[in-house]
């Protein structure tokens, strides 16, 4: 496993600094391990174009948050920088999430962030700072493995946090230069120890919406963000085995397994099945019609190893919180995989991820782009 050791020897590492607990935690250890830490705090929305500002200002690398961070580096006396990053955010994650929408899709841009601005992106900034290393407060673990020659992705320690699912995009090289001091550590060990430190981030509340729609309205940011939304999409049908049985506000505001907010009544609980932006039709159906066994992915990365092999069982996780099922990959090419899992999942969604997993390692990921059965 990379160690403080292995990177003491490239005495300089940037840490990615939100001002939140996690990251502040992880800018101090890396202090106290010895190394020449400089703290990066990244600018990626303004609120004017993104709205939604409850007032809270609490998401990361909000103004807050930039305070907090830039507190945390005078209190043990390193530099710290702010970098506007709102141009490439909004072409790499925000203008991607608006077009997953309108696609049908249910996009997770916490992947797209994680891999293009806060380490591809950053790493440039870092290497512009002389550092070839970056540090932040996920918690995830990494290591090299010498028997393939890769960098392997893993769970961290608190099961409950653990991040890896939306980490699986990391690149070969994105992982070789980044440590996670939080591996091994809990969310309560984090606070316990941040505390300890006198750190004011130690008491701050996590937050759990997407940073730019900081008030969790998707359909008030898609109609802010696309003029004439409603024009375009409402008054849609809702059709459940091919009959009409409601209007829907726009098929851009549902997503696969939504009961609540259809606005139909009928005999037995309905839920969105399946939307079809050509048509701008939902389709509804029962419960037991959600489940599915066979998913496609595009867009995969391969982290454990070059391919996935196709003579294990895995397990898949098909969003953040899922515990994961066994499964059996297939690799089509193209960085396209067919997975099958051994038991049916409910509410399969295209446009969010599928990560393989054996054991704690990460072996590979995607964007589920469609169902096959």
């Amino acid at each position: 496993m990379q160690t403080m050791s292995d990177l003491n020897e490239k005495k300089r590492v940037v840490v990615a600094m939100s001002g939140g607990v996690d990251s502040s935690l992880a800018a101090v250890l890396m202090v106290e391990a010895g190394f020449d830490v400089i703290g990066i705090t990244i600018k990626t929305y303004d609120y004017e174009d993104v709205g939604g500002n409850d007032g809270r200002d609490s998401s990361c690398c909000s103004l807050d948050g930039i305070n907090l961070a830039r507190s945390i580096a005078a209190q043990f006396k390193f530099p710290h920088y702010v970098f506007d990053f709102t141009m490439t955010f909004k072409s790499e994650v925000i203008d991607g999430f608006v077009s997953e929408y309108l696609a049908g899709r249910t996009p997770n841009p916490c992947v797209i962030c994680n891999r293009k601005i806060k380490w591809e992106h950053l790493l440039e900034k870092a290497k512009s700072l002389g550092a070839d290393h970056v540090c932040t407060g996920h918690y995830a673990g990494v290591r090299f493995e010498p028997s393939t020659g890769r960098y392997v992705l893993s769970k961290g320690k608190d099961d409950g946090k653990d991040q890896s699912y939306a980490l699986y995009g990391l690149t070969q090289e994105s992982l070789s230069m980044t440590e996670f001091p939080l591996s091994g550590m809990t969310k309560k060990e984090v606070r316990e120890l941040s505390a300890k430190y006198r750190l004011a981030s130690s008491v701050k509340p996590e937050s759990y919406e997407i940073c730019f729609v900081a008030d969790n309205n998707y359909a008030r940011f898609l109609r802010d963000a696309v003029p004439g939304l409603d024009t375009k999409i409402s008054n849609g049908d809702i059709v459940f085995k091919g009959k009409v049985v409601g209007k829907h506000d726009g098929y851009a505001f549902y997503t696969i397994g939504q009961r609540k907010g259809l606005g139909i009544s009928y005999q037995t609980p309905l839920y969105v099945k399946w939307i079809d932006p050509l048509r701008n039709v939902v389709e509804v159906d029962t419960d037991e019609t959600l489940y599915s066994t066979v998913l496609l992915a595009e867009r995969v990365n391969f982290v454990k190893y070059e391919r996935v092999p196709e003579d294990k069982i895995f397990s898949g996780k098909i969003r953040y919180k899922d515990p994961g099922a066994g499964c059996r990959v297939k690799n089509l090419g193209d960085d396209r995989i067919e997975v099958r899992f051994l038991s049916p999942r409910r509410a399969v969604t295209p446009g969010q991820s599928v990560v393989i997993y054996e054991g704690n390692d990460v072996i590979a990921g995607g964007i589920i782009s469609r169902i096959v059965e």
